[in-house]
């Protein structure tokens, strides 16, 4: 059963479903009723040509005031913060694919909390961050780096990088 998070001003939404895992994944809806869950890969796309735009690490920085207060249950506020963080993006459209992109990565952080197996839980999508913006990885890579490493590993390279 579809779990509707939020709205964007241009009639779209965000929600949960089940997918192929489990009942945690995340959905976008367009406004002419497009609906689709995004990958890493893609939203990497777009955050790397926004980082070109405002600098890697602002966009780095409001994600990262994001993920502090991210726990397993949704918080309307923080809902809220992306929508403020997002009129720091005023060029044509990017306020709203900010505000998007924003709303998928909080939606993945609190799928990720509520997984059951999930060890490292919401610090996997700070890793394809800081890898994508801080690192300068290609979104491609950002996004497949912890495939197939163990949960150990991916611990010990975050907490060297601080989180």
């Amino acid at each position: 059963m579809p779990r509707k998070l939020n709205t964007f001003s241009n009639g779209g939404f965000i929600e949960f479903d089940s997918g192929s895992f489990d009942d945690w994944c995340v959905f976008l809806t367009k406004p002419g009723g497009e609906r689709f869950a995004p990958t890493d890969e893609r939203y990497f796309r777009r955050l790397k040509k926004l980082g070109k735009k405002y600098g890697n690490q602002k966009i780095y920085g409001d994600f990262v005031l994001i993920f502090d207060k991210t726990t397993a249950l949704l918080d309307e506020h923080i809902f809220k913060q992306i929508t403020e963080i997002s009129k720091y993006y005023k060029h044509g459209s990017d306020r709203l694919e900010i505000e998007i992109w924003f709303n998928v990565l909080y939606a993945g952080m609190v799928a990720e909390e509520n997984k059951e197996k999930a060890v490292l839980k919401k610090r996997i999508k700070r890793l394809g961050m800081h890898h994508l913006l801080i690192d300068n990885l290609e979104p491609e890579v950002a996004a497949n780096f912890s495939k197939g490493i163990k949960w150990q590993a991916l611990d010990r390279l975050m907490r060297a990088k601080g989180f």
